[in-house]
């Protein structure tokens, strides 16, 4: 694929009229993930980071300080027996294993998930997930696999050519149910049209 021509595509269109050095670093490291992916599959990607890092393309953790993660996902807070069945069962937890990522890895269960399919130490090292290219890892084999609801590319796009504007909305069940499922289809169709013109195969 012609990466300049890709870049040039997005600036005339989704991500323009000027891209950044982070813009363009994120989207290489998504681009580098997704390699030999079905386009569908890579466009998605890209609209999905797109969406969940406000434009940005670079990892993020999740918004709010210790007080909000310890609440939300630690044994003393809010929610102990959702925290245990995840596997935050040592207080600190929460906020050692919140949110991060591209889409939002969470949870120590879920790092050492992530880490044993990945070969590396993301439980013993969350802030890994951190890096671009180990979260768009995660992102591409997370979404592959149904990690993150259970659903997976494959149940809503083709193994091989272009998908439509339906199954971009549709595919939103592999992230987060229906949540700006129209607004980041539309995404997914002009990143689509850009890995197309570049040559993406």
């Amino acid at each position: 694929m012609n990466r300049k021509t890709f870049f040039d595509h997005c600036r005339g269109g989704v991500m323009g009229p000027t891209l950044d050095g982070d813009e363009v670093s994120g989207a290489e490291a998504i681009l580098d993930a997704m390699a030999a992916a079905p386009i569908s599959w890579c466009a998605y990607a890209l609209a999905t980071a797109w969406h969940e890092t406000a434009h940005t393309l670079q990892p993020i953790r999740e918004f709010g300080g210790p007080a909000y993660l310890t609440r939300m996902y630690d044994i003393t807070g809010q929610r102990p027996e959702l925290a245990r069945a995840n596997g935050n069962t040592a207080p600190g937890d929460g906020v050692r294993y919140c949110g991060r990522g591209y889409v939002q890895l969470t949870w120590r269960a879920n790092y050492r998930r992530a880490g044993e399919k990945l070969g590396l130490p993301l439980e013993a090292n969350p802030e890994l997930a951190m890096r671009k290219d180990i979260a768009a890892q995660i992102m591409r084999r997370g979404m592959e696999e149904g990690w993150f609801t259970g659903k997976a590319f494959d149940h809503f796009l083709p193994p091989s050519g272009p998908a439509p504007m339906r199954a971009f909305t549709d595919a939103r069940r592999i992230i987060n149910g229906k949540d700006k499922a129209t607004l980041i289809a539309g995404y997914a169709m002009a990143f689509q049209a850009a890995l197309t013109v570049a040559g993406w195969a």
